[in-house]
Parts: structure tokens; sequence; C-alpha cells
């Protein structure tokens, strides 16, 4: 019997996975997070916690590194090719014996979520990312790289986005929105220019709980109809539909329906449906191709299994 291990990592968490070749999960593990830009120590930092989970895992299955045929490792911040690599030589360094490769957590999305070779995945959790495997197994990113490459839909953006138009409101006296309200409400503070900019210590952190409130806040006045959260939804959308877009300037799909995975805290735990339905009309139109949007449903490091075995066979 041949063993893998298949490894989810982001920013707060990274889920370790032991199948067998029959796709079944043996067991998980889980660490912090292994997104070297979150963490001091950079590259070298999460190439230890990465040697940590496997160890554990390992272990609590008693087994040594000798028992294991593959590791495939995505990883939230492995953007580039030199990324891959500097992390690479860091676990070779650490110990790690058994092969193994490095890519983006956004590849495994379209494995996890699609049963065709080529797919794409957007996904929106802290941050944005969209990724694809075309028909020649071409891989390509898009976006990822926050105000860099202009991405829109992820939870930092989501809460900046509440704070920009509760600002507009009431420190600007223009565009009226009823985020303003709703933000004093949820939060607790006066809905005047002290109890906003109180805020921003908070916002200031990725992981404040502040950040989640506000994204509640935004799909709530979504849902009510405001004009300045619709506005701004308009806009997440619209870009989404680009990236998704980019995938078919830049590469090859030749189903007549391809499939989109959609993740992230964004698409699959929230009341987000009318902007999943926004961004699926424009994504055609732009596209000009039939797509099929799917929630994905499990856990993304099944991915991992289902591409390893694919690549095997």
């Amino acid at each position: 019997m041949n063993y893998y291990i298949g490894i989810d990592g982001g920013g707060t968490k990274t889920q370790y996975a032991l199948f067998d070749e029959n796709k079944n999960m043996i067991s998980t593990v889980k660490t912090a997070g292994t997104n070297h830009e979150n963490l001091d120590g950079g590259i070298p930092a999460a190439a230890k916690i990465l040697m940590g989970g496997i160890n554990e895992l390992l272990l609590c299955n008693a087994m040594l590194q000798e028992n294991v045929t593959f590791v495939l490792m995505a990883l939230a911040g492995m953007d580039h090719p030199y990324q891959e690599e500097a992390l690479t030589e860091a676990l070779k360094d650490l110990g790690l014996k058994i092969p193994f490769s490095v890519c983006n957590d956004g590849f495994i999305i379209v494995k996890a979520g699609s049963k065709h070779r080529a797919a794409i995945g957007y996904n929106c959790g802290t941050g944005t990312c969209c990724d694809s495997i075309d028909d020649n197994g071409r891989l390509l990113q898009v976006g990822g790289f926050g105000d860099l490459s202009g991405d829109t839909g992820g939870g930092l953006w989501i809460a900046a986005e509440v704070f920009r138009m509760a600002f507009d409101d009431i420190c600007l006296g223009v565009r009226p929105t009823l985020c303003t309200k709703l933000l004093s409400r949820k939060l607790g503070v006066r809905a005047d220019r002290e109890g906003l900019l109180s805020l921003v210590p908070r916002l200031e952190e990725a992981h404040d709980p502040t950040v989640r409130d506000l994204i509640d806040v935004y799909f709530d006045a979504i849902n009510a109809d405001d004009p300045a959260a619709l506005a701004s939804m308009e806009k997440m959308a619209q870009r989404g539909a680009e990236y998704i877009n980019a995938h078919f300037v830049n590469g090859s799909f030749s189903a007549e329906t391809v499939d989109v995975v959609l993740s992230g805290s964004i698409h699959i735990k929230l009341p987000s449906d009318r902007y999943i339905a926004l961004l699926a009309e424009k994504a055609q139109a732009l596209t000009g191709r039939k797509l099929n949007f799917i929630k994905l449903t499990v856990p993304p490091v099944t991915g991992c299994i289902n591409w390893m075995l694919e690549e095997k066979a």
C-alpha cells in the first residue's frame, strides 16, 4: 500500500492529511499557519512549522518518512518559483527526505472541486487568488498580491470597503450608506468621526474579530439594497470576472463548459449568494463561455491526493 501526505497551508492554520492509494484520508493534524509572508522568520520559519507538522502526522500513525511515497504542499504565499526553491532547500536542510513538491494553495482548489483535469479555482478568504490548470497542464495564478494586483473580494478588502464607505458618509458627508448604522450597532461604537476612527488600530491586525464583523456588515448592507454597498459589490464582481477571464486569455480550455470552483469563507460560509450570482453573470458575459460555478464542499486538502494520483496515472 502506498501512502501520501497532502498539506493545505494558510495564513492562520495548516492541515496535514495522510492518504492511502485509494484516496482514503487516514488521519489529519493541524498546526499554525505557514504563509511565510505572515511569519517573522519568513520561509525558514514556515519550513520549521511544516517539518513539525509532517513529523507529528508520521508519529501519530507510527510511520517513518520512508513509508510515504510523496508529499504535496499547497501553501498560501507561494507565488513565485524562487519562493518554492527557497522553501524546498530549507525543508531538505531540516531533514525531509520524502519526494515532495510545493505550489500555491489555490491550485488544489481546482483538484478538490472539479472532476475535470482543466478547471479554474477562485478563492476569497482573507485574501484573493484565482488559479487554473488548463488542458495542457499549465498552471496559472492571477492575483494574490493584494493592492499590487488590484485584488478584490477577500475579507481584508471587504472590511476596508466598509470602513471607506462609512468614512465617506461620516467624515466627507458624501454617499450616505446603511453601513454606518450597521457598523455602529455591530461594533458598539458611536456613528461619528471619533467612533469610526477608534476602529483603525483594530483593522491594522489582519485577524482581529473586527474584520469579520465588518464583513457581516457588508453583506447585510448588500442584502438590504444599500446603494453604496451594491456599487461596491458591482466593482468586486467585475474584478472577479476579469480574473476568471484572464485564464481563458492566457490558457487553453477546450471543454464546452468549464468548471469554476469557488472556495474561501467569503464564497462558502457567508450570505454571499447575491454576489456570486452577479459574478457568474459578469464572468460568462466577459468570457463568452459556459461556466459551471461550484461551491467547494470538501476540505481543500483532498485536492492534494486527487492531484498526486492523477499525475501518477
